[in-house]
């Protein structure tokens, strides 16, 4: 009879989690700092900036709707923000089949955490090392302390906002996470023509109006992944 193989504990599942979280979170601070600032600059009361970090938690979405704020309709802000959060939906789908058999008191509070940072840990764990029944607790951990550093740098943001220096240019952050978040986990070709066409249109649509180059970069890239992956499987070599 083969023994029984062990599992890692709650804890230790959790602590995993926030290990390798951490080193993400020198590209989240700066982002949340320039969140805090934005938030003012757009007209937001520092309440209503550091409220919206912690009960909206969207990140990128988030900077978006307070540099659209006042300066374009709203449907084009409300399409804006729903376009760039329906990552989250894809995130979801993603994490779905190995976190599917949790109680609801499980699975609202773990959607609420899966933002950026904290999907690309965890789904590594999930797709490359042996299943657990304490395997959610490794996101509760990366998705944890990914909310207490957004916090904290957010309202770092908002109370010394002013003093940062212009030329430390924090905004370059943002896109620089993403990148550290995106790179390791392209795997297929399809990945990388869905990177690579998504990337050709943000460029080429930087003047369009209201931003709506973030809309046509999104669908474009989504649908040049799939295109790619529907013509590999043809010939099977997906």
């Amino acid at each position: 009879m083969s023994p029984t193989p062990s599992h890692p504990s709650r804890q230790q599942e959790f602590w995993s989690g926030v290990r390798q979280e951490l080193p993400l979170q020198l590209g989240v601070a700066p982002f949340g700092l320039v969140f805090g600032v934005l938030g003012l600059a757009a007209g937001l009361t520092p309440l209503q900036t550091i409220l919206m970090s912690s009960i909206v938690f969207g990140g990128a979405s988030q900077v978006v709707l307070v540099q659209l704020w006042g300066s374009v309709p709203g449907p084009v802000v409300g399409a804006s923000v729903s376009m760039i959060n329906l990552r989250h939906a894809l995130y979801s789908a993603s994490v779905a089949p190995y976190l599917r058999a949790l109680p609801l008191r499980w699975r609202l509070p773990l959607a609420y955490l899966l933002t950026d940072e904290a999907y690309a840990v965890t789904i590594n764990r999930l797709r490359n090392e042996t299943p657990g029944p304490f395997q959610h607790y490794h996101l509760l951990g990366t998705g944890t302390l990914l909310w207490v550093c957004w916090q904290i740098t957010t309202i770092t943001g908002v109370v010394f906002g002013a003093t940062i220096p212009p030329e430390w240019s924090l905004e370059f952050a943002i896109p620089l996470t993403f990148i550290a978040v995106v790179v390791p986990i392209l795997k297929r070709r399809a990945d990388f023509i869905a990177c690579g066409t998504a990337a050709v249109i943000s460029v080429i649509g930087q003047p369009l109006p209201w931003n709506s180059w973030i809309i046509l970069a999104g669908m474009g890239g989504i649908m040049a992944g799939w295109l790619s992956l529907r013509i590999m499987a043809g010939r099977g070599d997906a």
